[in-house]
């Protein structure tokens, strides 16, 4: 009896080890581009941290959809990206911000707006200065 009885008070112990329920949320901090090339930052947040996700279909292949997320750890890495995208926004022609896991290069076009290319871990796009600055703007509000 005395067994059963600690049977009965350690199972819901047992079975609460078992089961781990995991809070996430995937918000959306800004829409850059929609239609054809999206690319989008998201937030995602997790009980214990925060991360950010810029998402886009590459460029590469015009015949397929390859969506590729480029993964911040955290705020800080997500500003180091906005500051790669203010210092090229003063640069010149060709200038490129090289980071671990991605670059940033600017192409000026004649007659066109300034252009930026981002390459990472084998995905390709580019995006004009108006959407940069949606960026910037959006990662000042985090």
């Amino acid at each position: 009896m005395k067994k059963f009885l600690l049977l009965i008070l350690i199972s819901p112990l047992a079975m609460k080890a078992q089961f781990k329920i995991v809070n996430s949320a995937t918000t959306s901090v800004a829409d850059v581009r929609q239609g054809t090339w999206p690319i989008s930052l998201l937030r995602i947040t997790n009980s214990s941290d925060t991360c950010y996700v810029l998402q886009f279909r590459t460029q590469e292949f015009n015949n397929s959809v390859i969506i590729k997320t480029l993964k911040f750890c955290d705020i800080k890495q997500l500003k180091y990206f906005q500051q790669g995208l203010q210092a090229l926004k003063t640069g010149n022609n060709g200038d490129v911000a090289e980071f671990k896991d991605y670059t940033i290069k600017r192409v000026d076009i004649y007659k066109e707006s300034t252009s930026y290319i981002l390459t990472c871990d084998g995905g390709l796009t580019n995006f004009q200065q108006p959407e940069a600055d949606r960026m910037i703007a959006a990662i000042n509000k985090q």
